[in-house]
């Protein structure tokens, strides 16, 4: 996102302070509808030309348009960069050259031949890096920073594991941040309550005062679900599932079940483990 307005047009838009962030900086979001469900989970780097959103694969289309039905008169451009930019994301941020522990959360550096934007993120309970390249110099950045690739299911298999939510990944889009560990002292912190008015604000309000959801995100000990199956206890439904990676997955379930319940996941048997993050 380019223009005048970038900044307080997608701080109109999304659950994280944007505007109040350092610059460069790094913030953590979900843009809802108005009936404050997640429509799209992104990390707005905040720079000085410029406003990068990075998204699941599959979900900047959506939120480009999205962002379009609501520029009238904001000087903001946006454009879908998927197939121009790649991202890896390195577990252990000391191994990467030219990353300053002690610097912003955003920084940009040269490594590989190229200038990269990199970013502090959490991805599997250990403080990582998402490095964000031109992908002609994939190569290149492969190479500067040595080792090998893990498959897609080993993160997935260890951030489950640290209860950290994919909202994409998970398959928990369509409900309320609240209730899969984007509120504030959640694993995947995401809301402002103080920032002042975005689309699905008023319903963010109402819950801050009430100080409770019926749902919580969870952990579940089981195998072969498939994402977004129904979680039933005592032949009724109290939740939906995520991912499933190692013998684990992290689900939207009711806060009433009993603990280290037994339950089913689409007809397969799998236990509860509460998660030491929840509030």
């Amino acid at each position: 996102m380019t223009g005048a307005d970038r900044v307080d047009f997608v701080q109109g838009q999304m659950t994280g302070d944007l505007r109040g962030a350092a610059t460069p900086g790094l913030v953590a979001c979900a843009f809802l509808n108005v009936r404050g469900q997640i429509e799209q989970f992104a990390r707005a780097y905040k720079r000085a030309d410029d406003v990068y959103l990075h998204l699941d694969a599959g979900q900047a289309a959506p939120l480009m348009a999205r962002l379009k039905r609501y520029i009238i008169f904001d000087q903001v451009e946006v454009q879908d960069v998927s197939e121009t930019l790649g991202t890896v994301h390195v577990w252990e941020a000391g191994t990467v050259p030219g990353w300053n522990a002690d610097g912003p959360d955003a920084q940009s550096f040269e490594l590989g031949g190229g200038v990269i934007l990199a970013g502090r993120v959490n991805r599997t309970g250990t403080p990582g890096v998402d490095l964000h390249y031109l992908t002609r110099h994939e190569a290149e950045v492969l190479a500067a920073l040595g080792g090998e690739a893990a498959p897609l299911d080993t993160l997935d298999t260890a951030r489950i594991r640290a209860g950290i939510p994919d909202i994409a990944r998970d398959g928990f889009l369509g409900v309320l941040p609240q209730e899969v560990g984007l509120d504030v002292g959640g694993p995947l912190p995401a809301i402002s309550y103080r920032k002042g008015c975005y689309v699905g604000q008023e319903i963010m309000a109402r819950l801050e005062a009430r100080g409770v959801t019926r749902y919580h995100l969870a952990q579940l000990a089981g195998d072969g679900w498939a994402v977004g199956a129904d979680v039933t206890h005592a032949g009724k439904v109290v939740g939906q599932a995520g991912l499933n990676a190692g013998g684990l997955g992290l689900a939207r379930l009711r806060k009433d079940l009993p603990e280290n319940a037994e339950v089913e996941v689409g007809g397969t048997p799998a236990r509860l483990q509460s998660l030491s993050a929840q509030t």
